[in-house]
């Protein structure tokens, strides 16, 4: 018997009725991503060229330090980085024989002192025997005489006793002024001679900066209209700069010159061998807007960036002509006027009058002024 024609076609009908359905209903649009960019105000500054370097504090006045004897030294007192003022005793010579000198000095003194009462005893005696014609003139003259010469004796050895004092107090030596102990080259039980340089210091009262420059950058340190310096360990804090002396020749190791630049506003925070970042600047005639790398878009051969409209939050592309690229920015003079937003990350992932939303600005104006 033949299934009813219901049965037979019901399925099909069922599949019919699912198809048209879904015929008529339409697929709904996909939601459109709002890209958030990073951007940063165009601030058009004056173009500042500069170059940095690394120095060194050092103190513009040195001192060499020696005994104005020679001798063996007993004491020292003094090690590299400690600090003296005036009158500071530094180091001491073995005295003893200086001593006996010293001895041998005053009882030299004596002795003329001694002599010079004879002489003048006997003088006084034949002065008074020649106005009684008691004695010739010569032997008076011969009186005279011994009286002048232990007179002039008796001097020379005053001064000998005081030469030899004067050694026994060159034995220890002081500090002539308030500075810094920088090198040492002597120890105890070494023998030096009269003058030899035993120690180094340095005094703080002026100090500068070293730095070396290569001789195709000598040119911008002539030049230079500004020249800002920060310690290491205070680099949020500038000094100014200026340059003082420029090496006649290059060291012939690094065939570099030196260059020593003042501080002209040091405070308590400079310290001598201190590590700094010399900025040397020069003022250049155009006016730029500094941007970072990263907002820079290749367009063919063209340079450009993307322009943020607030009015409408959306972007447009705009060629830029660009002066000069640095580590992390490029300098930028036409294309962009003062106040413009730009985006500077995610340029590549842009296109014409795509609307985006805002994250955040960013602040990148360093070394433009």
């Amino acid at each position: 018997m033949k299934p009813p024609i219901q049965t037979t076609f019901l399925p099909l009908i069922i599949l019919l009725t699912v198809l048209l359905f879904s015929a008529c209903t339409e697929d709904a649009p996909p939601e459109k991503v709002i890209r958030p960019v990073v951007t940063q105000k165009v601030d058009i500054r004056q173009n500042w060229q500069q170059s940095s370097y690394a120095g060194e504090v050092k103190a513009r006045y040195k001192m060499s330090l020696g005994f104005r004897i020679g001798g063996k030294i007993v004491e020292r007192f003094v090690e590299v980085g400690n600090v003296v003022v005036p009158g500071t005793l530094l180091a001491r010579l073995d005295p003893e024989d200086f001593k006996l000198q010293l001895m041998m000095a005053e009882a030299s003194l004596e002795e003329a002192e001694a002599e010079k009462k004879k002489a003048q005893q006997d003088f006084k005696r034949y002065k008074q025997l020649y106005k009684e014609k008691v004695v010739s003139a010569t032997e008076h003259l011969n009186y005279s005489n011994a009286q002048d010469v232990a007179k002039a004796r008796y001097t020379q050895a005053d001064a000998h006793l005081q030469v030899t004092r004067n050694q026994l107090d060159y034995t220890r030596l002081y500090a002539d002024k308030g500075g810094v102990v920088t090198a040492l080259d002597m120890e105890v039980g070494q023998v030096v001679v009269a003058g030899q340089t035993v120690i180094n210091m340095a005094l703080p009262e002026e100090k500068e900066v070293i730095i070396a420059v290569a001789e195709n950058r000598l040119n911008e340190i002539h030049k230079a209209d500004e020249i800002c310096i920060s310690l290491w360990v205070v680099p949020d804090k500038y000094y100014q700069g200026k340059v003082r002396e420029i090496s006649p020749g290059a060291d012939p190791a690094t065939r570099t010159y030196q260059v020593k630049l003042s501080l002209l506003d040091a405070d308590e925070r400079v310290q001598l061998g201190m590590t700094t970042t010399v900025i040397i600047q020069q003022k250049q005639q155009q006016l730029v807007a500094k941007l970072p790398l990263t907002s820079v878009f290749q367009k063919g051969s063209q340079a450009a960036v993307w322009i943020y409209s607030p009015e409408t939050s959306t972007v447009q592309l705009q060629s830029i002509e660009i002066t000069a690229y640095q580590f992390d920015a490029v300098l930028i003079h036409s294309g962009l006027q003062q106040g413009q937003i730009v985006v500077v990350a995610g340029v590549h992932k842009l296109h014409e009058g795509q609307k985006v939303r805002l994250m955040q600005q960013e602040k990148f104006t360093e070394g433009v002024k």
